[in-house]
């Protein structure tokens, strides 16, 4: 069980009792207040995060090069999401540990995210198979011999 699941709700009972002893009942209207706002920030921020992703298609990134390079142990689900401005196609079952989403870009490369308890603990980046010599060169350029 992580701390934070323990502090924050400590916090917040912290808070409210040093609301009523240096205020009264208003010092608590305060620190409850407060508490609501905090709460309803991330609320928001959640949503907003949701709705540009229900936007794009399932698993889409503009560039998984890009999105590889910004990828931290440790971030969030949420926070990738909110880099990639799309929802993740699940690579593993649902509810199960750890959780895999896969990322694709138009050129088909793609980064698999592997995270544990809603954490980032490793991805990997892939490539499509250049096989085909024709297949990298630029419109206007003649083929490769």
């Amino acid at each position: 069980m992580s701390f934070q699941k323990i502090l924050l709700p400590i916090g917040a009972v912290l808070l409210v009792v040093a609301g009523y002893r240096f205020g009264g009942w208003a010092g608590v209207a305060f620190a409850v207040g407060a508490l609501m706002l905090w709460l309803m920030l991330h609320f928001t921020r959640l949503m907003h995060i949701l709705k540009r992703a229900a936007d794009s298609p399932l698993g889409y990134v503009g560039s998984a090069v890009m999105l590889q390079a910004k990828l931290r142990p440790g971030m969030t689900l949420m926070h990738v999401v909110a880099m990639t401005r799309a929802l993740g196609e699940a690579q593993s079952p649902p509810d199960s540990q750890p959780e895999l989403f896969r990322w694709t870009d138009p050129s088909e490369a793609s980064v698999t995210c592997e995270f544990h308890a809603g954490k980032l603990v490793r991805w990997d980046f892939r490539r499509p198979d250049a096989t085909d010599p024709g297949s990298t060169t630029l419109p206007g350029l003649p083929p490769a011999p």
